[in-house]
């Protein structure tokens, strides 16, 4: 996952820069899912996260280390003053 803090204002922009873009997560082996996630609106910030799922971290990592994942993130323009602060990656595996 991946944690986004998005200034006031910018909330339809970011989520049309998700709808918009072009992922290649099909393309991948071993890609499950993904979700884009609205949290909380606060004064300062919305919360959103990227959620996706992979059939192991191994999977997961190879992607991060891919070309499709290069492509995918390198279309990311995000307008000035649209983030808080950088993505906050968070990482866990399922136990049961």
């Amino acid at each position: 996952m991946n944690r986004f803090k998005i200034a006031p204002g910018f909330e339809n922009a970011f989520e049309e820069m998700w709808r918009n873009r072009e992922s290649y997560l099909d393309e991948v082996p071993g890609f499950q899912k993904f979700n884009l996630i609205k949290g909380s609106a606060e004064d300062t910030h919305t919360t959103y996260v990227s959620h996706s799922t992979w059939a192991s971290r191994k999977v997961f990592v190879d992607w991060t280390e891919s070309e499709a994942f290069r492509k995918a993130h390198g279309q990311a323009k995000s307008p000035e003053g649209m983030h808080r602060s950088h993505p906050k990656f968070e990482g866990f595996e399922v136990i049961m």
